[in-house]
């Protein structure tokens, strides 16, 4: 149990490290930053789920390559 979650914490962060500097060369950073009022707060939503998005696919892909190997 305890190696199933270090490998999913392992890859989210590593998942969630390649969304954000895909979104860091598309240039979301700097779009985020000239933003003001209400389109801050939007679009600091859309980054936080597009890196946790990435994350958990990164992870989940892991747990299931894991569960495959160990088969």
């Amino acid at each position: 149990m305890v190696s199933t979650v270090k490998v999913f914490l392992w890859w989210f962060v590593v998942g969630a490290t390649m969304a954000l500097s895909v979104i860091m060369l598309q240039g979301g950073i700097r779009e985020v930053m000239q933003a003001q009022g209400s389109v801050w707060e939007l679009k600091l939503v859309e980054l936080l789920t597009t890196i946790m998005g990435g994350g958990l696919l990164g992870g989940c892909i892991a747990l299931i390559l894991d569960r495959i190997k160990k088969s």
